[in-house]
């Protein structure tokens, strides 16, 4: 088994735990929130790891309002369906949202289904490992409502705020 490298990252939204194996992320969650990984042996503390470098320097512009960029590898760890739907959030524009409902007829169609469950998407979207940067948060329910985020709802309030997302409910 690799090793896991693992360093804090401070954000305006709380403390987060990024993870990398051979020079790519495999996870970055805010501490504490929901399907946060237990600690493993295999883990290393090492902030400095080139990838934590990309990744700080990605958080910064992040949260300075300007897009994301491609600047840091990502390779999350999941099975080829929850694959296909973090591979389909980054497709989602920044400031955008789509509905779990969206995602759901998009998978559907690319493997070639008369329809998939909206619950479904909604389990891989919610075990996604890289937040932010596999953009999750720009998920909403069919009304528009802000529901479902690991990371907890006034911070998927607040990404999609600093986006600029027109699509926040009231």
């Amino acid at each position: 088994m690799s090793t896991t490298y693992t360093c804090t990252v401070e954000t305006p939204l709380g403390a987060m735990t990024a993870a990398a194996e051979q020079d790519a992320l495999i996870g970055l969650w805010f501490i504490g929130q929901r399907h946060y990984p237990a600690a493993s042996a295999h883990w290393m503390n090492d902030p400095a790891q080139p990838v934590f470098a990309s990744l700080r320097l990605a958080l910064a512009r992040y949260f300075a309002g300007e897009q994301e960029s491609e600047d840091v590898p990502l390779a999350p760890l999941g099975t080829s369906f929850q694959m296909a739907v973090w591979d389909a959030l980054r497709r989602i524009p920044y400031g955008r949202t789509v509905t779990y409902g969206d995602l759901a007829r998009e998978i559907a169609r690319a493997r070639g289904l008369g329809s998939m469950s909206a619950q479904a998407i909604g389990g891989a979207v919610g075990h996604n490992p890289i937040t932010i940067l596999i953009p999750c948060h720009r998920v909403v329910g069919a009304d528009g409502s802000l529901t479902g985020y690991a990371g907890g709802l006034d911070r998927k309030e607040a990404l999609l705020q600093l986006e600029g997302s027109a699509q926040l409910a009231p």
